[in-house]
């Protein structure tokens, strides 16, 4: 006998509920599949609102399921109760399922098993309007960006070579704060922004702290979620606000170039890691190793890109994975080298039949006098 698909979450922050039901909750929620059919059971909170939007063949109430209010809010009585009704003892849950469920569940005679993480493999493909839901969350981003660019040009630079701006010094938190105002006013959620200046954009996940820098690079990647789908962007730029030593910007075309490269090898079939290892390879035929110095990881270290969706990382990634026509991928070298600084150029991009489309239109700069 087939086994039952079900899940059991909040699709607020569950990407596979979400993409099973297509609405946003915040709270846990069932849902599963039978025979190639699909059902939701909501709370009376819920329910009506799931009719309208609930992508599910089936939205119930789950008092329909479990009359018992008492019982109503327990999950493994209504698991049980929707196992009797629809008549299965057996189900195929996700990696994220809750242990203590399962565990609950087999005690009562279920049996549970695990399946794939992502649930749905079919998440990698996108269809079309995931795409344009991805592609608005990447305006979002590059409105921030917009935002950020735009308060650089107007800072000015201080004896101490720190930035400022309307009268005080320009930090990192600062800034931040303004390119997520833009995100929020655009119906966006930000996630992490991330504006890390000189020594602090060494560390690819460093947020950043403190007054920014004038010429040494800045980093800035931002990556929003969309309050009304759920879906990513994601868009990494490098700057320096004055004159960029030498030594920076050959840094910073270095990698350019780099995006450039792989972008002009992406297409349907190709190997990620492939492209990862000849990366780092021609940047050290460029002068920039990737290895360990004093106990730190300078040069390309971090993966190339990853899938984008209703995730942040998501499957295809480079570093494991053969990329196919439907993926939506970020493209994001960077060099690192604490004498110089970090430079990450980030890109999103959708592989098609035909070849490839850049979601991403946002200008390559990288000094700003």
């Amino acid at each position: 006998m087939k086994l039952v698909r079900l899940l059991y979450a909040a699709s607020e922050t569950n990407a596979d509920m979400l993409y099973a039901t297509r609405i946003l909750v915040p709270d846990p929620f069932l849902w599963w599949e039978k025979n190639g059919e699909t059902f939701a059971a909501f709370s009376r909170l819920e329910v009506d609102r799931a009719r309208r939007l609930c992508s599910v063949q089936h939205v119930l109430a789950t008092e329909e399921i479990l009359p018992s209010e008492k019982k109503r809010h327990s999950p493994v009585a209504l698991i049980l109760a929707v196992s009797r009704k629809f008549g299965f003892r057996s189900i195929l849950v996700p990696p994220s399922f809750p242990v203590a469920l399962a565990d609950a569940l087999r005690r009562k005679g279920l049996k549970v098993r695990v399946g794939p993480s992502p649930f749905f493999p079919g998440r990698a493909i996108k269809t079309e309007k995931e795409v344009e839901h991805i592609l608005q969350a990447v305006r979002m981003a590059e409105a921030g960006l917009k935002r950020a660019l735009e308060i650089l040009e107007r800072a000015t630079i201080g004896k101490d070579n720190r930035l400022r701006w309307r009268g005080g010094v320009l930090t990192s938190e600062r800034l931040r704060s303004e390119i997520e105002a833009v995100i929020v006013e655009q119906g966006g959620m930000p996630w992490g922004t991330i504006v890390a200046g000189g020594k602090q954009a060494c560390d690819p996940h460093e947020r950043g702290s403190g007054p920014l820098p004038a010429g040494e690079p800045i980093v800035l990647d931002i990556f929003p979620r969309d309050s009304s789908t759920g879906y990513y962007g994601d868009l990494t730029r490098t700057v320096v606000k004055g004159r960029a030593p030498g030594r920076v910007r050959k840094l910073y075309h270095t990698v350019a170039e780099g995006k450039r490269r792989i972008l002009r090898q992406l297409k349907d079939g190709v190997d990620g890691a492939k492209l990862q290892r000849e990366l780092v390879q021609w940047f050290q035929e460029q002068g920039y190793p990737t290895e360990k110095r004093e106990g730190r990881w300078v040069g390309f270290f971090h993966g190339l890109g990853h899938g984008l969706g209703l995730e942040i990382h998501e499957p295809p990634r480079f570093g494991s994975d053969t990329l196919h026509e439907g993926n939506v991928v970020t493209v994001e070298p960077g060099l690192y080298y604490p004498e110089l600084g970090g430079v990450r150029l980030e890109d999103v991009v959708w592989i098609r039949k035909e070849g490839i489309e850049n979601l991403t239109s946002a200008p390559e700069r990288l000094e700003i006098p």
